[in-house]
């Protein structure tokens, strides 16, 4: 099979392009999730045995993929012994206007994405732009773009920095059997940070206005009423389903609070109605208070919710629907995901508005923010629950600060400085802080698993397989000769294409994924051309990382999606000036710093 030949390439060949080309259509026109898709992929090149599976389990046992999952046991022990915790009230102080925030915004958190991973920094800082917002009276998307802009920017100056950094380090690895160093992409990266950081003040006012969707969730009165059964009611002693009481015209009934104040929720369709019950109703008022007279219902006293507590139990928490969740698509009224995790969906806010709907008859989007009826559980029991679902960020956790905030201070810190000044590589130092984390009981051995995202490791472990395909298959030599005879042999001019095509493709599907495919073709251009191979691995590992004008194109755009209320558009309104500003700082810089 292997020696059938089309344009140059092989048989085998042309089943990993398509493969892999088949990822970003999926990733672009479906809602399957992204580790579904590189997963099938992978499996498609296993079962037609374009790789063995001595190489497909190598790929999951790579540095990006050890590195990753020893550094979130080190950001497990971070949190809970309060270092960010410290961080985060410490680092950014009080801005007095806009513009000053978005220095005081930026600086600091690209400082921090450098050591920290762009991802765990966004996620930590969210709930505090928010704050900021409410104090200069502005739009929380007006500042949560600057800041997954600046964890991106401030992530490309370290190894660490960005997952796509650390894929194509590895990759690097392989091929030439030297390590990157930590610092390496430190000058490009803080050049094009600071490129960015001016562009994005320069660019302010393009930078879109969308109402917070938590505005749409200030008052429960506005979108909950509580009825009263009357003792001779006829429903009494029938069940909800029975009685027409559980899903009914303009909404759906949340809960039932009997005069005991037992509570139950969600409620089944065969629970039986009693004298006295309280039935919360979720939706639409007007509609709902019809039930006064065509069921006997009475008006309640008061509404039992407020925004914070119910019954001192059962809280109400926002969160939101991301990129690849599994509830996309569908409606809690026929999924199983409120009887399985015994979470309330109670209102829907779409774009920063709320979803004027039976909320349990809504079509969850990528976006949507959720107001829920949660269990009387913490929130790290409530995030590991629906993970995969749901991503919270209204969480209260403050943590003890104490000695073991200094033990995993300084376990941090011994990493950073064993990894810059080559004592160890990265792999063995991020292995050593995680086990130093865990001997010191900076973090629990049975709850660090919830600190782990899975989904990207696979993702990681994927991605590298991808590479070692494309280099087998001859795929790589094609493209850059291709690209060479096109281009002629002028370095620069390939280089630019090359970077133009990653960071293209990457706004459509992720860094990651875009790392692992154009690794192999920049690299065997550089060795085509007799060139330092150093200049294109550098100006490839700031290309895909130029994702600024697709919300899918980062990890940390996700992030920010649902808690700024953004459209799908939103992001093309700067982020275009954005891309094309800093691919020519890239190029400008990457080959002052690394000469061809």
């Amino acid at each position: 099979m292997d020696q059938i030949f089309f344009i140059g390439i092989s048989l085998q060949g042309w089943i990993t392009l398509v493969t892999v080309m088949s990822i970003f259509i999926v990733m672009a026109r479906t809602r399957i999730p992204a580790v579904v898709a590189f997963l099938g992929a992978l499996t498609v090149l296993l079962v037609t045995g374009i790789v063995t599976e001595a190489e497909g389990l190598a790929g999951f046992g790579s540095e990006p993929v050890v590195v990753h999952a020893a550094f979130f046991v080190v950001m497990a022990g971070l949190m809970q012994t309060g270092v960010l915790y410290w961080l985060t009230k410490h680092l950014l102080g009080t801005p007095k206007n806009y513009q000053q925030a978005i220095v005081k915004l930026m600086v600091p958190i690209a400082s921090l994405a450098a050591f920290l991973n762009s991802v765990n920094v966004v996620a930590l800082f969210i709930d505090v732009v928010k704050i900021w917002a409410r104090k200069l009276s502005t739009q929380p998307s007006r500042l949560l773009i600057p800041l997954s802009y600046a964890a991106t920017l401030g992530g490309t100056c370290t190894l660490l920095g960005n997952s796509s950094n650390l894929v194509i380090s590895g990759l690097y690895a392989d091929q030439t059997g030297k390590a990157l160093n930590f610092f390496d992409p430190l000058i490009p990266g803080l050049f094009c940070t600071i490129v960015g950081t001016i562009l994005v003040i320069l660019f302010r006012n393009m930078i879109p206005r969308r109402e917070s969707p938590e505005t749409s969730f200030e008052s429960t009165s506005d979108y909950t009423v509580e009825l009263l059964v009357p003792t001779e009611n006829e429903a009494v002693g029938l069940t909800t389903d029975e009685a027409g009481l559980r899903n009914v015209r303009g909404g759906s009934l949340i809960e039932i609070v009997r005069f005991d104040k037992e509570i139950i929720a969600p409620v089944p369709k065969d629970e039986f109605i009693l004298g006295g019950d309280r039935l919360i109703y979720s939706g639409q008022i007007n509609e709902i208070l019809e039930l006064k007279r065509t069921h006997g219902l009475v008006a309640a006293d008061h509404h039992v919710y407020s925004i914070s507590e119910i019954d001192n139990n059962r809280k109400m928490r926002t969160a939101y629907v991301g990129f690849g969740s599994d509830l996309i698509g569908s409606r809690m009224s026929s999924n199983e995901f409120e009887r399985r995790t015994d979470i309330t969906l109670v209102a829907v806010a779409r774009q920063g508005k709320r979803v004027d709907e039976q909320p349990r008859e809504v079509e969850l989007e990528a976006g949507d923010t959720l107001l829920l009826e949660c269990p009387p559980k913490d929130d790290t029991e409530i995030a590991q629950m629906t993970k995969g679902s749901l991503t919270f960020f209204d969480s209260h956790f403050i943590p003890q600060l104490g000695k073991k905030t200094i033990y995993s201070s300084v376990i941090l810190i011994v990493m950073f400085l064993l990894s810059m000044l080559h004592i160890l590589p990265l792999m063995a130092t991020t292995m050593l802080a995680a086990g130093a984390m865990l001997i010191l009981k900076c973090c629990r051995a049975q709850n660090v698993t919830r600190y782990i995202e899975w989904d990207l490791l696979l993702i990681l472990g994927a991605t590298v397989v991808f590479s070692t395909a494309i280099t087998k298959t001859g795929i790589a030599a094609v493209i850059a000769t291709g690209v060479l005879d096109i281009c002629g042999h002028h370095p620069l001019l390939i280089m630019a294409v090359l970077c133009i095509l990653a960071s293209l493709v990457s706004e459509l599907v992720s860094d990651v994924g875009a790392s692992g495919v154009f690794f192999p073709i920049a690299y065997q251009a550089a060795i085509d051309l007799g060139c330092n191979p150093m200049p294109f691995v550098i100006s490839l590992m700031l290309a895909v990382t130029t994702s600024f004008a697709s919300p899918i194109g980062s990890s940390t755009h996700m992030l920010i999606y649902g808690p700024g209320g953004f459209k799908f558009t939103d992001f093309m309104k700067i982020g275009l000036w954005m891309h094309l500003f800093l691919l020519a700082a890239n190029l400008l810089i990457v080959n002052i710093v690394y000469p061809l």
